[in-house]
């Protein structure tokens, strides 16, 4: 079943009198329970892709269904939901509210959600639970490390049951044991049938998916299955 399916998707930023061609022309499906790596240099399009699959962005043309539903007819309102509901959001820098312990963390998209306070708190605790934090919960941001954060982060964009996960460089800002770590957590999910995109920049980060795409100056310069996906002997132990 396709939940993401783009076809001929461009997008043209002006910048001053010059039109910067970040998309060109880009068709791709994506189906439940697929975990993908996009891939590509510095200005290869990639950041500009994974705001198109999070509907942050809208493309300049080209076709963007979304289990079924164009994109391009939605309104504010719907893009919205789709963002706080169907697509659980893991960014580089965590993006956690520092005065608040995990558990608020966490619960924020439920709040937005319009959920009672009781639910939307057991939620959140059995969301910190799956990712090993059971005993962080009351923890502010300072007080854990950069792993238990993301891990927050994690619980986060875990909590509505989105469609997909879309980490963009989720170990970026992480030393490689921790990194590692992270990425044992996203093989986990994605065995327990969550739909994972993963962008990155490293090589050995975009192996963890079982496909990569790659891109170059706007375009897919290739999709492939990755035959011996690397697998990984962890745990979700918080450190």
């Amino acid at each position: 079943m396709n939940i993401i399916n783009i076809e001929h998707i461009a997008k043209v930023y002006e910048v001053g009198l010059e039109k910067v061609h970040a998309l060109r022309d880009v068709s791709l499906k994506i189906d439940k329970n697929e975990y993908v790596a996009i891939m590509g240099p510095s200005g290869s399009g990639k950041s500009t892709l994974m705001n198109m699959l999070g509907c942050l962005d809208t493309p300049t043309s080209g076709v963007y269904d979304f289990k079924g539903e164009s994109v391009s007819t939605m309104t504010d309102n719907d893009l919205a939901k789709i963002r706080n509901k169907e697509i659980g959001f893991v960014f580089q820098t965590f993006n956690l509210l520092p005065r608040s312990d995990a558990l608020h963390n966490v619960e924020l998209p439920l709040v937005y959600a319009g959920m009672s306070y009781s639910d939307r708190r057991e939620k959140a605790k059995q969301a910190l639970i799956d990712v090993g934090l059971g005993d962080r919960m009351h923890h502010k941001p300072n007080e854990l490390s950069g792993g238990q954060r993301q891990r927050v982060a994690v619980a986060r964009a875990l909590v509505t049951q989105p469609s997909i996960i879309l980490a963009d460089e989720p170990t970026g800002n992480l030393d490689s044991k921790t990194g590692e770590e992270i990425m044992g957590l996203f093989q986990e999910l994605h065995e327990k049938g969550n739909t994972i995109i993963l962008v990155t920049h490293e090589e050995y980060i975009a192996e963890h998916a079982a496909r990569i795409i790659r891109l170059r100056d706007g375009l897919i310069e290739k999709d492939e299955r990755v035959e011996s996906r690397k697998v990984l002997n962890t745990n979700s132990a918080s450190e």
